[in-house]
């Protein structure tokens, strides 16, 4: 099995390479930006979100380490649709389009990699879609919190997730904060959650995705 070290390809980026250390809450781009680079996140996590004409705002992911965004400039995207603001502090690697382009091109181990990441990123994003429309916002708060905990993950039954707060969690899952404090208490009382050095989830919270 193909391993990332992103170190390793990065290094042959050159000067279209940019590392940066980032404050909690910093905004490495806007939704209306230009879109000429794609940023990888080696440390802390990244919220995308969008306001609509109406200044409704809706958190579309938080990404772990590991993960690429920003990728629509390589398909022609001429402008951000989304803002990327630093949930803690961070450390990320900006690389302009050309010199992603050429490494994608020049390197084929790389190439793998990086299309691997993005057919499992769609993956998510289809079934955040079927999420969205089929489900309740109960469903979708419990999915969200064992995706967060990464729960599954090396057989992992108990998840750790750093603090987030109650309005973040409703902006990513489409409903309002008092909603989410009523299922965080209900969860907690089920045994399904509990506080201690962050939100620990435990993977009995599956029930709630798989009851109908």
């Amino acid at each position: 099995m193909l391993t990332f070290n992103p170190q390793t390809y990065f290094n042959q980026v050159g000067n279209g390479k940019t590392t940066l250390k980032c404050t909690k809450k910093q905004i490495l781009f806007s939704q209306g930006d230009m879109a000429d680079a794609v940023f990888y996140l080696q440390v802390g996590k990244v919220k995308l979100s969008v306001v609509s004409p109406h200044g409704k705002e809706a958190v579309i992911v938080i990404l772990e380490p590991g993960s690429f965004f920003g990728e629509g400039c390589l398909a022609g995207q001429l402008i951000q649709l989304a803002t990327a603001t630093t949930v803690d502090a961070a450390r990320v690697v900006r690389i302009d389009k050309l010199s992603m382009l050429r490494l994608l091109q020049e390197d084929r181990t790389f190439s793998a990699l990086f299309l691997t990441y993005m057919l499992a990123r769609n993956v998510r994003i289809q079934e955040d879609l079927v999420d969205q429309l089929f489900n309740s916002s109960e469903k979708r708060l419990a999915r969200v919190l064992l995706l967060m905990a990464q729960f599954g993950k090396e057989g992992k039954q108990e998840g750790v997730i750093p603090k987030i707060s109650q309005e973040t969690l409703a902006e990513m899952i489409g409903t309002t904060r008092s909603r989410v404090s009523f299922f965080m208490n209900r969860f907690k009382k089920m045994g399904l959650i509990h506080y201690d050095d962050g939100l620990h989830v435990h993977s009995s919270l599956l029930n709630i995705v798989l009851h109908d």
